[in-house]
């Protein structure tokens, strides 16, 4: 079967360059996103065998664009791309639904090695990851429920929200991007607070750079 890839990152530079090592070894590149949401409509127009997914994308993250595009599209693959190689983040797009979890200063032999055991229907995992070593075959348990403090776990609309909080966007901005009135964003932001027990931006950012919502990248 002909591999056909979309490339999801919010760094030109980061897609250029997986474009050129991709297409220089005869896969085809059928397209590009640079937010979470762009990835949704790319993917869905396009229909790629594989996603190339950055996790730390505005607006949405690639974990949940993963578990949307997952739920949505049978025999889709998504294979991970991140610098962040905390177990949290590979539990989350795992569980998410990705075959795979790339670091990006991997080499790109590894990444062609990550691409064909993803459509061989295997796990890959990067080596280098710490702590996953005899994991491939047993997909991790999530981290992301182990809640302190008695937190609850948000719905997929409330981590879109506080991921667009987290990005510094205000609840007019939010309604706009998201489509629904200021009043809706200000409930969905007592909810998250409430079901959270954190009360301040400071600490919901926080939050969700731990959770791999948002980035803390410049």
């Amino acid at each position: 079967m002909p591999m056909r890839v979309v490339l999801a990152d919010d760094h030109a530079m980061m897609r250029d360059g997986l474009r050129a090592v991709l297409e220089g070894a005869g896969v085809e590149v059928v397209g590009e996103a640079a937010t979470g949401h762009e990835a949704l409509s790319e993917v869905r127009r396009l229909r790629p065998n594989v996603v190339i997914m950055d996790i730390g994308m505005p607006e949405l993250n690639g974990i949940d664009a993963t578990k949307r595009l997952m739920a949505e599209l049978h025999g889709l693959k998504v294979l991970a791309l991140s610098m962040n190689a905390d177990r949290r983040y590979v539990s989350a797009m795992l569980d998410a639904g990705a075959s795979g979890y790339l670091l990006k200063n991997s080499a790109s032999d590894e990444l062609f090695i990550a691409l064909e055991a993803v459509m061989r229907g295997e796990t890959y995992l990067s080596p280098s990851i710490p702590g996953l070593a005899g994991s491939i075959e047993r997909p991790i348990q999530s981290e992301a429920s182990a809640r302190p403090g008695g937190q609850r776990e948000l719905s997929a609309r409330e981590r879109e929200v506080l991921q667009l909080v987290a990005e510094g966007k205000s609840s007019k901005q939010i309604g706009a991007l998201l489509g629904i009135a200021v009043p809706t964003v200000e409930t969905h932001r007592r909810q998250i607070m409430a079901k959270l027990n954190l009360w301040t931006v400071a600490e919901l950012t926080k939050f969700a750079i731990r959770e791999g919502l948002t980035s803390n990248d410049p």
